[in-house]
């Protein structure tokens, strides 16, 4: 694949989205990372989106939407902090000071403004110029992505749904990437309780591009919620020649694979898919997703009986040099299984400390501003489980179950906690947490019916109990 097939600057100017460059090449080059981003895939033919990031300096240094894709690309990826990454930060003031010593449409000063809130932490305030983008320019698709990964960061569910609705009638089939709005907007859908729905949107999607792995992770989910493992499993395995090739996502999916495995007892089953296809993608792509995804599976599996300490040990390398980025308190938590999984103490410790130092004072940064009510407690519960202090566990959750949206991420990932309350209800020795434990156990099982995990669950507590 070469760059000729993507859009120029008449091209991007025809649709109502000109950029500020003379530059053909750069234009394209522009096009070929936002198609990456979009598709989860990095083309190798292109160089991936890395080779084009390069690329699209070097054809105009001076593009400004060049730097805002290539810069938001790395803040939106997490895995690097302006706080402790200098290279980051520098890029994110060339960016500004490119845009101040140019003429730019409004729509691109507005890109340039909300890349600079996300790198300050101010996701919400980055969200509302994104979004005051789309209602000039609802097939700004760069807006869209940016806006709808950082509504994923905050919880905001409802509000990743709605933004996606309202530009949906907006789009043509014939235009690039139309297809794509169908992942996105059953993701929005199915992480609002709409299942149907979700589910039919995302095969709408799939007809159209089989390949689209945000459609597939979309399906994957409405499986999750509803405990239609069997269901799940079938269309993982029948889809995988599909969605295996979306570098980016494909780790994920494969994760979600894994989760039917882990609701049905099928440890082993899982652990495979840990060994052969997390492990070794994680340890390879070094991305955040990818990253989480490894520490949740083996806590899951932990809290079901199954010992994993080895390859908690093997995860350290990847999660230790992270303890103190806290670009977002849900990566923190999983960094902390890792910790705690390996007894290590000292990088436990450094994790919590620091988070606790930029507490203090956390001016924009919405991540920082939430750790002391919301992060810190969940932290400090994940301990007290570790030491066996199971009321104190339930005593800290507790508060917090209707909250756990804030942290961020999907209802499924978000479960683990869920499980954590519930695994720590259940071994307390306080006979209010143990009636507790059942509360949540049939509530789960009324949101959730037929669903092995819980069944399990629910036995035993009886079994605990008697």
């Amino acid at each position: 694949m070469t760059t000729a097939s993507f859009r120029d600057c008449a091209a991007w100017r025809a649709e109502g989205l000109p950029l500020s460059t003379s530059s053909n090449e750069a234009c394209k080059l522009y096009d070929a990372i936002l198609t990456q981003y979009v598709k989860w895939r990095n083309e190798e033919t292109l160089g991936g989106i890395e080779g084009c990031m390069a690329a699209v300096q070097a054809a105009d240094p001076d593009f400004v939407m060049g730097h805002v894709i290539s810069t938001g690309l790395q803040l939106v990826g997490t895995g690097s902090s302006v706080l402790r990454d200098q290279m980051l930060s520098s890029a994110v003031r060339k960016t500004v000071d490119l845009a101040s010593c140019q003429e730019l449409t409004a729509r691109e000063k507005q890109h340039v403004k909300a890349i600079d809130l996300f790198s300050k932490g101010a996701l919400g305030k980055a969200c509302d110029v994104w979004e005051d983008i789309l209602v000039e320019h609802p097939t700004d698709m760069l807006a869209l992505k940016f806006s709808h990964d950082s509504f994923f960061y905050l919880g905001e569910q409802t509000q990743m749904r709605d933004s996606v609705a309202r530009v949906l009638p907006h789009w043509k089939p014939h235009m690039p990437l139309y297809s794509y709005l169908k992942g996105l907007y059953s993701f929005g859908l199915l992480e609002t309780r709409f299942y149907d729905q979700a589910e039919r949107v995302a095969k709408e999607g799939l007809a159209l591009t089989p390949e689209d792995a945000w459609c597939v992770h979309s399906v994957a989910h409405v499986y999750e919620m509803t405990a239609e493992i069997e269901k799940g499993l079938k269309f993982m395995a029948s889809t995988e020649k599909d969605w295996m090739v979306c570098d980016m996502l494909a780790c994920h999916n494969y994760w979600h694979w894994a989760l039917y495995h882990i609701e049905k007892g099928e440890y082993e089953a899982a652990l495979s898919i840990f060994d052969e296809q997390l492990y070794h993608r994680c340890r390879n792509s070094g991305a955040m997703l990818d990253t989480v995804d490894v520490c949740s599976l083996l806590y899951r599996l932990e809290m079901e009986g199954v010992s994993v300490k080895e390859r908690y040990r093997e995860l350290l390398p990847i999660t230790d040099p992270h303890s103190e980025d806290h670009t977002l308190l849900f990566n923190d938590l999983h960094f902390l299984m890792v910790s705690l999984g390996c007894k290590e103490t000292g990088v436990t410790q450094r994790l919590l400390e620091s988070l606790r130092e930029l507490t203090k004072e956390p001016e924009e940064n919405h991540q920082f501003q939430l750790a002391s009510t919301i992060g810190l407690p969940m932290c400090q519960a994940m301990v007290e489980y570790d030491e066996g202090n199971y009321s104190k566990t339930v005593e800290l959750l507790k508060p917090l179950r209707y909250r756990f949206m804030q942290i961020g991420g999907s209802d499924a990932q978000r479960d683990i906690f869920n499980q954590l309350l519930i695994h720590a209800a259940m071994k307390s020795q306080d006979k209010h947490h143990q009636r507790f434990a059942r509360c949540l156990l049939i509530e789960r099982d009324a949101a959730r019916q037929n669903s092995p995990l819980t069944d399990r669950l629910i036995q035993r507590a009886h079994s605990l109990h008697i």
